[in-house]
């Protein structure tokens, strides 16, 4: 216990918790959507027959399902408990991804993806509720942390195998996605849950009931905030392998690479969380921080000259990405009790996911403009550059009008 305390705290002893530990379990699948495909792009413009600016839709297809349905799914994990929700989710997930490599046909692999984000919908969201559920103040902190790290670990292995798979085949990578199966057997079978969740009592409330605590500006500026992270690291996610293997003259498990050394960085941040914010009373002025420090990574991964330069910008910007992130959504699940925290944060991640979702639509736009007037290098330099410099800017303005909602280090409800 001594060394896991040097790491990661005080509050290192709930990894000794089962169901704490079937969470990270679980959390190794849910960054997969993204890192397994993001490496790949360039390289599937291919055998899909479509242009760079095409491809990158694998991305936003797969993060578009969650605008809608998060928010429903997390009032279904409220009124009938996580476990159902996450198994299913698991499965959904699991199986479209494992579909994928059966087809050449990009609008079919669409259909596909976008059937694998309806399963997301039931994953990430609900883990992050159902660590709220089980802990409260700075050791749900270290508790979200601990679990973005496990998410950060995933980020830092997968994307380098999905590099070295598609030298062998592009089909191969997609394999990788069979790990959902027995990760959604081992929730259903062995995950226990607060007893308040999942007992099928109380009013399942309601969509409005939801929105209606959007009118506290604080609750309102902390929910849109949330897709401040979740805009830098797509942005990162989407043209890190055009960057790499266009402009650097890199490769494929170079562009894998550097997603990994991103989420090396944001498993070191992440990893620090609980001991942060319980050292500094302002969790706003930790969220600006982190904000600024991965706006900066992303900045300068835009203009790295090599791939050096590239990759330690992309390690900086991932200690702000898992600080920044984790921060968010801790403080959104100590905004309301139980019942509602599900809906909440579901709400807040549907929020991300409409920025991560518009990230690469609005990106592959300002590149095609800028494209016929500065030259492709210099659209897509300077659309990165600049997209992370008012990200940021916009980020911090959310955090100032905010107030109490970002500062409250109070424990959660429930």
């Amino acid at each position: 216990m001594g060394l896991l305390e040097t790491f990661f705290g005080k509050d290192a002893s709930l990894l000794h918790d089962r169901s704490f530990q079937i969470l990270l379990a679980a959390s190794v699948t849910s960054p997969l959507g993204a890192s397994v495909v993001s490496p790949l792009l360039d390289t599937l413009t291919g055998p899909f027959g479509v242009s760079e600016a095409e491809i990158g839709l694998l991305i936003a297809v797969f993060t578009a399902p969650a605008i809608v349905m998060i928010p429903l799914v997390g009032m279904l994990s409220d009124r009938y408990g996580r476990k159902p929700v996450l198994t299913v989710g698991l499965l959904v997930f699991g199986l479209a991804g494992l579909a994928i490599p059966l087809t050449t046909d990009f609008r079919v692999v669409l259909g596909l993806r976008l059937v694998q984000g309806i399963g997301y919908t039931g994953i990430g969201p609900v883990l992050i509720a159902s660590v709220g559920d089980l802990y409260t103040g700075d050791r749900e902190a270290t508790a979200q942390g601990l679990r973005f790290t496990t998410v950060g670990l995933s980020l830092t292995v997968f994307p380098l195998v999905s590099g070295l798979l598609v030298a062998l085949a592009w089909q191969y990578p997609f394999y990788l996605f069979v790990i959902a199966l027995p990760t959604a057997v081992l929730v259903h079978f062995v995950f226990e849950e607060p007893s308040e969740q999942g007992d099928g009592g109380g009013e399942n409330p309601s969509l409005g009931e939801l929105l209606s605590l959007l009118a506290d500006r604080n609750v309102l500026t902390t929910v849109l905030g949330r897709a401040v992270p979740s805009v830098l690291w797509f942005s990162l996610l989407t043209y890190n392998s055009i960057v790499v293997v266009r402009l650097l003259g890199g490769t494929p498990g170079q562009a894998g690479l550097l997603v990994a050394l991103a989420s090396i960085g944001s498993s070191v941040g992440s990893t620090q969380l609980g001991r942060l914010t319980a050292r500094l009373d302002s969790r706003r002025v930790l969220l600006a921080v982190a904000i600024a420090v991965q706006g900066a990574g992303i900045a300068a991964l835009a203009l790295a000259p090599t791939f050096v330069v590239a990759a330690v910008a992309a390690g900086v910007a991932g200690v702000g990405f898992g600080v920044s992130l984790s921060l968010y959504r801790s403080v959104i699940t100590g905004l309301v009790s139980a019942e509602h925290r599900g809906g909440l944060v579901s709400l807040g991640e549907s929020v991300g996911r409409i920025g991560s979702t518009g990230t690469p639509v609005v990106m592959g736009t300002s590149i095609a403009v800028l494209q016929s007037t500065a030259g492709f290098e210099s659209a897509v330099r300077w659309t990165i550059f600049g997209g992370a410099v008012l990200v940021t800017v916009a980020g911090w303005g959310l955090l100032f009008l905010g107030g109490t909602a970002a500062t409250s280090t109070a424990p959660a409800e429930g």
